[in-house]
């Protein structure tokens, strides 16, 4: 797992509902691992709602390596990648350090914080890729020699406590979710025990500390040339922009069922070793706690990815594909959703197939491959669910619906999910159907409790779900024979029911840009000779060079005028080409 011992939350939750319906393995083995699942946002509406899952290290390892072993057709090689081996400016294979190589048509690198990495804890700086484990030191100069541009980035982790000197009586208890809402559509049940986590916060003691510190860490010492998460910042940068807070949370979380160890989310630090223990104890319930690990910064090397095309392989290194922080994002589920499409059309590229690319339209994967190409990052990039424009069609509780039919095209789904997802498809059509048949009048709702306008329009119980706070729940009151129908059916046929109206929109809003990115922009075309552009906006046009015009529109800083201009520049020379048509 990643340093964090958790899988899901705010868009990276929708993220694992992608990877599952796919037939990806991480919300299958989160379900196997979670010791407490809770959704995010559960009181907002469906669309912002994020699944969490709380893990176990041992169980997630386990499961994990579980998993692979009996993949079929799979063979797993234990070794250090040192090199690309390349033919004719191709990638051909790889160079294991041992002096083995393995001969392929292409090559998946996920090299997460190791390329160069360095770790940063007080005054003292450690080359690893993270704690205890070397870094990778070569691979960064074969990526420089094929001319791909690398930057510096910073992510960070906290101290671990021993949850053995934890006061645990004295703070807020956390619950999770009862009953627990699994990630996997192929999940039954959650079986493994479920705990509670803790929260307890900073006080002014702790700002005190780290104020009169920050000279000893890292990142404000000058030490660090990379920029860090802005979304998930360090404890020093937090007392620093937002010094008129008193107080953050500190959320304490269990790394296992049989580990003492807790993981205080919301700590990350590059403060020294004496220090950290200072800011830990000044806080409720840890006044006596013991570290077991200290926390510490770790500084890598990233590729631009507007380096990749739109299935994540290398333009100037054909049969190289990239995933993960090597790509300027942080967190292992945008890792697993970038390894899953990298992977694919890796395999694809090796089957002589057209990769498989999917939209901002489709999924928050398409959303998060088109913002990286197309933007870039300058700071490690995470998943949020305002970054989608299509949140309201892009849920997680139809990740299934969207993605499954485009897996099972690209036969990567396996028979198990396939019959799955039919039956629930089939359960969600016949619902919808059912409830569109049934009806009354204004009159006959208000006889049996129902808030409706007296208006003499007879509405049907899909038409009734619209209204606010109504459920299949309370319309069985009415026909008692929707109190048989599953919750999570109910749900999204709720749900679909109250944005109906919205969704229709939308939908012609991806209609709209299905057209736009069907729109091809010449390789050759000279955005200099572009009248009414920005000089800014002409360079950035003509650095990242958009395939599409919805790649253009991506585009940070774009404006509907320049867009305008762009798309009316290229009919007038008589460019436009069609994806379909080649």
């Amino acid at each position: 797992m990643s340093c964090n011992p958790a899988i899901g939350g705010l868009g990276k939750g929708h993220l694992v509902r992608e990877i599952d319906a796919l037939d990806g393995l991480m919300g299958r083995v989160a379900d196997v691992a979670g010791i407490q699942f809770r959704v995010l946002n559960r009181r907002k509406g469906p669309a912002v709602r994020g699944p969490r899952a709380q893990a176990d290290r041992r169980l997630y390892r386990e499961a994990m390596q579980a998993a692979i072993t009996e993949q079929e057709n799979l063979t797993v090689v234990e070794g250090e990648a040192a090199d690309l081996l390349t033919v004719e400016g191709k990638v051909a294979g790889v160079h294991l350090a041992d002096g083995r190589e393995i001969v392929c048509a292409a090559v998946v690198l996920t090299t997460g914080t190791f390329l160069r990495g360095l770790i940063h804890l007080g005054e003292k700086t450690t080359p690893a890729g993270r704690f205890g484990e070397a870094p990778a030191l070569g691979l960064s100069d074969t990526l420089a020699r094929a001319g791909l541009r690398l930057g510096r980035l910073k992510t960070g982790t906290p101290p671990r406590l021993d949850g053995r000197t934890i006061d645990f009586p004295s703070l807020e208890r956390q619950r999770g979710d009862d009953p627990p809402e699994p990630f996997s559509a192929l999940t039954k049940s959650i079986d493994t025990p479920q705990v509670d986590c803790f929260v307890t916060r900073t006080t002014a003691e702790t700002h005190r500390v780290i104020q009169e510190n920050l000279h000893r860490s890292a990142m404000y010492s000058g030490r660090i040339e990379g920029r860090g998460p802005r979304y998930c910042p360090s404890i020093e940068d937090k007392i620093v922009r937002f010094a008129d807070r008193e107080s953050h949370q500190i959320f304490l979380e269990p790394e296992g069922l049989d580990d003492p160890t807790i993981y205080p989310n919301g700590i990350s630090t590059s403060l020294p070793e004496d220090v950290q223990l200072r800011i830990v104890r000044s806080m409720p319930g840890l006044e006596r706690v013991e570290v077991l690990r200290w926390g510490y910064a770790i500084e890598y090397d990233h590729v631009d990815p507007r380096e990749l095309g739109p299935d994540l392989g290398c333009l100037k290194l054909p049969g190289l594909y990239l995933a993960g922080q090597i790509n300027g994002t942080t967190g292992y589920e945008e890792a697993a959703a970038q390894g899953l499409l990298a992977g694919l059309n890796a395999a694809r590229r090796a089957g002589d197939t057209d990769p498989l690319i999917l939209s901002r339209a489709d999924a928050y994967m398409g959303v998060m491959v088109d913002d990286l190409v197309t933007r870039g990052v300058s700071e490690p990039y995470r998943m949020f669910t305002s970054r989608a424009e299509y949140r309201l069609s892009l849920r997680a509780d139809n990740a299934d619906q969207r993605l499954t039919p485009l897996g099972l095209a690209a036969g990567i789904v396996g028979e198990e999910r396939q019959r799955v997802f039919e039956v629930r498809t089939d359960a969600l059509k016949a619902t919808s159907a059912h409830l569109r048949e049934l009806s009354l009048t204004p009159s006959e709702a208000r006889r049996n409790g129902l808030a409706v306008n007296q208006d003499g329009v007879r509405r049907s119980a899909y038409d009734l779900l619209a209204l606010t706070d109504m459920t299949i729940a309370k319309l069985a009151s009415v026909w008692p024979e929707l109190g048989d129908i599953p919750a999570d059916i109910a749900g999204q046929v709720e749900t679909d029911a109250q944005y109906a109206v919205y969704l229709d929109r939308q939908q012609a809003d991806i209609e709209a840009l299905r057209r736009d990115e069907q729109l091809t922009l010449p390789a050759e075309l000279d955005y200099s000779g572009i009248g009414g552009l920005s000089n800014e906006i002409r360079q950035k046009l003509s650095t990242v060079r958009p395939a599409t015009l919805a790649q253009a529109a991506a585009m940070e800083g774009m404006t509907p005028a320049a867009l305008t201009r762009l798309l009316s520049h290229v009919k007038r020379g008589q460019h436009v080409r069609f994806a379909d048509a080649g």
